[in-house]
């Protein structure tokens, strides 16, 4: 079985709590070890960073999130990026993987962050009023697609390891939400989606649309 690797953001949560576990457990307080070791495998399965190994097909987007399909809409021209009207957004629960990787193999064209609220992430505003990054990709061919990391009631830090110009490769680790929260990918409108609502996504493994050819 192969090694599940764990989201280094995850030790300033995960090791006080497996202290505090541990100390319980020492003074024979076995409810209070139980709840919060219970606590510590929460974290601990929230921050797991499987390796995954998806479509290398130049054509194929991969999900940049795990979660459920939540929204396949489309919006007007050039108020997300000139070029790219057709938006589909999963929803992250706090089961699902937390960490974000690139959809494509490009070049981070541009990269922004906006302060915002902390709506739900399943509610429609989150998109526009939500703390949020925004970064567009694009490739050898000059295709490009946008992504939002979008933060939601829980979340409290949006995490982004790349700059812009920085090359990326399809699959590449890029950050991550920590907590509950929501990523929103926009498409050329004559792209060929390949997911539907209520749809399970896998990040870095499940094709959401063909791009080009």
């Amino acid at each position: 079985m192969p090694r599940v690797r764990f989201a280094p953001e995850g030790w300033i949560f995960t090791i006080p709590v497996i202290i505090f576990a541990a100390v319980a457990l020492l003074l024979q307080w076995y409810i209070a070890a139980i709840i919060i070791g219970l606590l510590a495998a929460f974290l601990i399965n929230f921050f797991r960073d499987p390796h995954r190994r998806g479509s290398e097909r130049h054509i194929d987007v991969l999900s940049p999130a795990d979660g459920t399909v939540v929204q396949i809409k489309d919006v007007p021209e050039g108020s997300v990026w000139p070029g790219l009207t057709k938006q589909v957004s999963i929803f992250m629960s706090v089961f699902d993987v937390h960490v974000n990787r690139a959809p494509i193999s490009g070049k981070i064209v541009h990269y922004r962050y906006n302060e915002g609220k902390k709506l739900a992430a399943m509610v429609e505003k989150s998109s526009s009023e939500n703390e949020q990054n925004l970064i567009v990709v694009e490739d050898a061919r000059g295709h490009r697609v946008a992504f939002k990391q979008i933060a939601g009631l829980l979340a409290r830090r949006i995490v982004f390891d790349k700059k812009e110009g920085d090359e990326v490769v399809r699959g590449e680790r890029i950050g991550m939400i920590k907590f509950g929260s929501r990523v929103d990918i926009f498409f050329p409108p004559d792209v060929k989606l390949r997911v539907n609502l209520r749809d399970k996504v896998k990040v870095a493994l499940t094709v959401l649309a063909e791009i080009g050819e």
